[in-house]
């Protein structure tokens, strides 16, 4: 499948529109009676937008995300296929052909009328960053290993366009509040309290919904169903690209206040240096392109990097010069500037970066 039809340029289309150009183009090629795109937060792997306007009916959604998220179980979650070597997947050839002995066919796809189920992660660089969900239903004609093919061709180059798109196109300077939003549900997902501040953080997540009468985000859903599966007091937290181009950091936790278990969830801007990792992952370095760019952000010099990684002058060097390509820059000052005036970053104060992309905590 030639890549140029796949997305359009992500410095010209928000998250949103490069996400459905990737699963029309898909489309095109392999039709579905059903189908979703999501944007997933690379380092949890739960959602954070995406279109649901063709997708599955409401009434099976709070179980498809227990399922996905919860209770993390079937041979094509998310967080198995994010491990694989290949991006796409299909649910009867995964199962060996023993679809009714799936939990997920049972609970999702057979009572929504659906036959089989096609994935396909978007991944670029090690990293997971969407998925694609194109089902047939009963009586339409299967997938076929083409199909299968189709798939696996557009996740490379719809990752990589989705990935600038959540990332490189800067940051709104729109006044809006800082302060926290707080959602309460009880332990079935029912919500029960959403704050006027939560109400509004959750209004600018990018999601489009087959039923726009939608009572809260699939997003906020996914959470959630994660946090329900959780230690007590142990928050999981997802990172969310809003349609304003700002972030949010959805975190909830189990608690028991008063004897009655609950779930809490806290919306709160993103501090931008949790972000500095991600910023730097959107323009495909290398991890260690990455650490030495972090450390030139910092003020260190080509030596004092050659020193402290144990690597010739030279090899920095060489790795900058990778760097300036690929950021589009040309020293390490328009760097600089690139990083803090376009992304509106601080000073990067806890290199290097973890396994997931995000900045370790120190000690200090």
């Amino acid at each position: 499948m030639p890549t140029d039809e796949n997305v359009p340029a992500a410095a010209e289309a928000e998250p949103l529109d490069v996400l459905n150009a990737a699963a029309q183009a898909l489309l095109r090629h392999v039709p579905a009676d059903v189908w979703c795109a999501v944007m997933l937060d690379p380092a949890t792997l739960l959602d954070t937008g995406g279109l649901h306007e063709h997708g599955f009916p409401g009434e099976v959604m709070p179980r498809l995300f227990e399922i996905e998220h919860g209770e993390q179980i079937g041979v094509d979650n998310i967080r198995a296929l994010a491990r694989r070597p290949t991006s796409s997947s299909l649910l009867s050839v995964s199962t060996r052909g023993e679809l009714t002995q799936s939990v997920y066919f049972q609970d999702i796809l057979s009572p929504a009328g659906l036959a089989d189920e096609l994935r396909v992660a978007l991944r670029a660089d090690g990293h997971t960053w969407g998925l694609l969900v194109l089902c047939r239903a009963n009586g339409s004609a299967p997938f076929t290993a083409r199909d299968v093919e189709r798939a696996e061709a557009i996740s490379s180059p719809a990752a990589t366009d989705l990935r600038r798109a959540l990332l490189l196109k800067g940051i709104d300077d729109t006044e809006v509040p800082d302060a926290p939003g707080l959602v309460m549900a009880r332990p079935d997902g029912r919500i029960t309290y959403v704050s006027r501040i939560a109400e509004f953080w959750l209004s600018q997540i990018s999601e489009r919904h087959r039923d726009p009468s939608a009572s809260t985000t699939h997003t906020l859903t996914a959470v959630l169903s994660r946090a329900r599966r959780g230690l007590s007091g142990q928050p999981v937290s997802a990172r969310v690209r809003l349609g304003t181009g700002r972030w949010l950091t959805i975190s909830a936790w189990r608690d028991a206040p008063a004897g009655e278990e609950a779930i809490i969830a806290s919306l709160t801007p993103s501090r931008p240096a949790s972000l500095a990792a991600l910023v730097l992952n959107g323009y495909g370095l290398s991890p260690r392109e990455r650490q030495i760019a972090q450390l030139v952000i910092l003020g260190r010099t080509y030596a004092e990097i050659a020193t402290s990684l144990h690597i010739q002058e030279q090899t920095v060097n060489d790795h900058m010069r990778k760097v300036f390509a690929k950021t589009g820059v040309g020293n390490r000052v328009e760097l600089c500037t690139e990083m803090f005036t376009r992304h509106h970053l601080p000073v990067i104060a806890n290199p290097p970066l973890s396994t997931d992309g995000r900045l370790m905590a120190t000690g200090a």
